[in-house]
């Protein structure tokens, strides 16, 4: 099990949860940081000194206040602490939800697992921390569907070109414009509003709006 954590959060209901995961697993070398500029300077500083932390449980996102931080998001505290130590093993403990995103930290931070904020978090911090401790990755049941499912799906070029154009509050009769502009096909108003209909139908969605807010959910967009 881990010996050394630091745990990087700014809401006390947060902290509360990883807290409990903490106690729950009798882990109880735990240093808790509310900014990520005191969080990397304890980082740096166990490290210079040898006593290394071998977990990390960060936020991505922190609420500015009067303590103006020169690192201001979990992703700059990740990447400045990779630069020193990549033996830490890394959970993030957020309330992302796009797949696409969270997917990014994993190849490009090289994270080892990802928690949502929840209503069951407190479980699934203690799962992540035992399967990274045996040196698996992690990704609450949640997220992992979400992945799943957009894994499943295969946009066309055509598609993706019309959610974009959405997603960006362009009318649909414009739409139908730019697409005859790009000479992507086919590209007629009826032709357009099949489509559409396809896709919310795909995504479970009422609207224009309901589609592309799914979308986003799901990292596509």
């Amino acid at each position: 099990m881990y010996h050394k954590v630091l745990a990087v959060e700014d809401f006390e209901s947060a902290s509360i949860s990883v807290q409990k995961a903490l106690d729950d697993l009798d882990i109880k070398n735990v240093v808790f940081a509310n900014y990520c500029d005191q969080a990397f300077e304890i980082f740096n500083d166990n490290f210079e000194e040898n006593s290394t932390f071998d977990l990390l449980i960060t936020d991505l996102s922190f609420d500015e206040d009067n303590n103006v931080q020169e690192i201001k998001s979990g992703i700059e505290l990740i990447k400045k602490i990779r630069e020193i130590s990549q033996d830490v093993k890394i959970i993030v403990f957020s309330t992302e939800r796009r797949s696409r995103k969270i997917n990014e930290l994993f190849t490009d931070l090289k994270i080892d697992g990802f928690v949502s904020k929840g209503r069951m978090d407190v479980q699934e911090l203690k799962k992540a921390i035992l399967e990274i401790s045996e040196d698996n990755s992690y990704i609450s049941q949640e997220n992992l569907f979400n992945i799943k499912q957009t894994d499943t799906l295969e946009l066309s070029n055509l598609e993706y070109a019309i959610l974009q154009l959405l997603s960006s509050g362009i009318l649909q009769k414009n739409i139908s414009i730019i697409l005859k502009e790009r000479n992507l096909k086919p590209n007629s108003l009826s032709s357009l509003e099949k489509i559409l209909n396809q896709l919310k139908e795909t995504f479970s969605a009422k609207s224009n709006e309901q589609l592309i807010a799914k979308c986003k959910d799901l990292g596509i967009l």
